[in-house]
């Protein structure tokens, strides 16, 4: 038994001296020669080499590419430098979402016109180098998702412009059912669009945005409330419950304004001398009417208003007007109580200036109570001599209280009438204009 084990070992010691002599022997045949010998630098027959510079691009051995070569000007300097005549071009799509486009390198033309590029190729059996003239190029990639957009925006583009110059036609020449129906198209464009889920975000986003966004209603309920007009009860039911004097005034202030020398006067067929036509022309209708005492403070409480605006004057800011001193507005306007006077001071100026505000509240309130005076019909000729206002300047004034002017033959002449009636009717927002 120990001796075939020990036959066993001598065979395989004796076998492995010969593996190492058959690698001493391929190693010895596949040194390079000593000496190589460099050929003539030749022009390639056909598709020359190419030394491209990937510019970042990380590109795949496998990637195939197609050359294309494309015929250069015969003026150009690069014919007369000894340059390639044929541009080179290489293109390939065989990568699922890039293309690659690899043009030759022009930028050093200018610099270096006889700059070139060669590379050698070895052949191991004959022991030679060739030297081959090699084109420079430049590789870039392109994603060919982005470029499919872009051809179908560009698509996108010229059929929209088309259809906004049929638009602009039908505009101009069309009948009007025409001009409605792309009126419509345009209106309702948006729900006949591929909506993505990019614009179902953006929407979302957009309502999130806007939810607490003032409606139309609402801005006309805010300038409703801003407007410069007495106070109201707008939502009654019956025409003399909309401007109440007592809640305008007040009914401690209303209360305190002197009627009894009027009644007096009336009652002893005396005139009354006071500094406005319409009061005037009315008292002693007024005075003679049912519920006397009240329409007769209201009328008063309207000549101490009028007598109060003609004693101001033009203030020293553009647009403003200036009060009088306390003293002098008392003896203007006796014999108003010092309630009544301090009343109006406050409600229709600040700091001795009456500001647009201020005159704008004070035209109104005239209104107002001219048409409490008149059954809410109001002739506005009388009126407009005492404010010394244009007919259309205190037309606007009714219109904001919610009254309609309209015109009435009185004597063979036109006169104007402002009549207060349910519903109301007050200014409106002016939205801008849609813009074609």
């Amino acid at each position: 038994m120990g001796s075939s084990s020990d036959k066993k070992r001598k065979s395989a010691e004796d076998t492995t001296p010969q593996i190492k002599k058959k690698k001493i022997d391929s190693e010895k045949s596949s040194k390079s020669p000593k000496f190589i010998n460099v050929g003539a630098v030749k022009k390639p027959q056909y598709a020359p080499p190419v030394v491209a510079a990937t510019s970042g691009l990380a590109l795949s051995s496998s990637i195939q590419f197609q050359a294309y070569a494309t015929p250069a000007d015969k003026t150009s300097k690069r014919k007369k430098n000894g340059a390639p005549a044929q541009e080179l071009l290489l293109h390939s799509a065989n990568h699922r979402t890039m293309d690659y486009t690899a043009r030759e390198d022009r930028t050093g033309d200018s610099s270096d016109p006889y700059l070139k590029h060669y590379i050698g190729i070895f052949n191991p059996k004959t022991a030679e180098v060739e030297i081959v003239e090699a084109r420079k190029t430049v590789l870039r990639g392109t994603v060919r998702s982005q470029k499919a957009v872009d051809e179908a925006m560009e698509e996108k583009t010229q059929k929209q412009q088309m259809m906004a110059m049929r638009n602009e036609l039908g505009e101009a020449f069309g009948t009007k059912k025409a001009k409605k129906a792309i009126r419509d198209v345009t209106e309702n464009a948006i729900t006949s669009q591929k909506v993505g889920q990019s614009e179902l975000v953006m929407m979302d986003a957009i309502k999130t945005a806007t939810k607490d966004m003032s409606t139309k209603e609402d801005l006309q309920a805010a300038v409703d409330n801003a407007r410069p007009v007495p106070r109201g009860n707008f939502d009654a039911d019956e025409i003399a419950d909309v401007y109440v004097p007592s809640q305008i005034i007040g009914s401690e202030v209303l209360n305190a304004i002197p009627v009894m020398d009027w009644q007096e006067s009336v009652k002893n067929l005396e005139d009354i001398q006071v500094p406005s036509r319409f009061v005037a022309k009315r008292v002693s209708n007024v005075a003679s009417s049912d519920d006397a005492v009240h329409r007769l403070r209201v009328l008063r409480y309207l000549l101490f208003v009028i007598i109060f605006w003609n004693a101001t004057s033009q203030g020293r800011e553009r647009g403003t007007r200036s009060i009088g001193r306390r003293d002098k507005l008392r003896e203007v306007m006796a014999p108003a109580p010092e309630i009544v006077i301090e009343n109006i001071r406050r409600k229709f100026s600040d700091g001795g200036v009456m500001r647009k505000t201020h005159v704008d509240l004070l035209m109104t309130h005239c209104c107002a109570f001219a048409a409490i005076i008149d059954g809410f019909k109001v002739n506005t000729i009388d009126l407009r001599e005492d404010l010394k206002l244009e007919q259309k300047q205190l037309n606007q004034y009714f219109i904001e209280i919610g009254a309609r002017v309209k015109q009435q033959k009185v004597a063979d002449k036109m006169e104007n009438f402002a009549v207060l009636q349910l519903p109301l009717q007050f200014p409106k927002i002016r939205l801008p204009a849609r813009k074609r």
